[in-house]
């Protein structure tokens, strides 16, 4: 039987797409600043949430903000990937990461993975009023508060930890709801200015957390 050629180019499969959107680097911004991309279609993972990492494997917790493309509804696959072409609607403007990741050879993604990543504060902390929320929440919704607390939820179902993750998770919804109404934010933007919500992200890690 005649081997396989070595893979050396795309080969239009998709599989790279429906495995979730890019994580976006200050090479990116300017797809951003100039709607290319709008903020609605993106979605930040905060500094130190547990999260997958593509090419680690595994969960681990974020170093700093990563901003990434959203998936469709109830898939992971990005949601400008069409699945019945197999084709980028953006691809002229893709992102950094989809233009340097060669699924036959997936070092070149792993040398730029973790540099220059674009954060919240690069697109957001000339708005004045909007970063010192974004700050405040980040502050209070801290994932260095939050961690040790579900740690402590887990191992022994202690009161005061319990009372204090319910306490953070309505400030969190809370916070989403007054950006809406007062500031007649597009509730889709949520997911970037605040990250993904706390119960949504509780639930996801451990669904007996629910219960909270």
């Amino acid at each position: 039987m005649e081997q396989e050629r070595e893979q050396t180019g795309c080969r239009r499969c998709g599989k790279c797409c429906e495995k979730g959107g890019p994580a976006f680097h200050t090479e990116d911004r300017f797809l951003i600043e100039t709607g290319v991309i709008p903020l609605k279609y993106l979605f930040t993972i905060r500094k130190g949430e547990p999260a997958h990492d593509n090419v680690k494997g595994g969960i681990v917790q974020a170093r700093s903000d990563i901003i990434k493309i959203k998936g469709k509804k109830g898939a992971w696959s990005c949601i400008f990937f069409e699945k019945k072409t197999k084709s980028c609607t953006i691809y002229a403007d893709r992102p950094h990461e989809c233009r340097t990741f060669e699924c036959w050879n997936p070092k070149n993604l792993e040398i730029i993975y973790e540099k220059n990543r674009l954060t919240r504060k690069d697109l957001l902390s000339g708005i004045k009023g909007l970063w010192e929320l974004v700050q405040d929440h980040s502050r209070r919704c801290s994932f260095k508060i939050i961690n040790p607390l579900l740690e402590d939820i887990r191992k022994n179902r202690t009161p005061e930890s319990l009372e204090k993750i319910r306490f953070i998770i309505s400030y969190d919804d809370q916070i989403r709801k007054l950006t809406v109404k007062k500031a007649k934010m597009d509730p889709d933007m949520l997911d970037f200015v605040f990250g993904i919500p706390l119960s949504e992200i509780l639930f996801k890690l451990d669904k007996t957390l629910l219960l909270l």
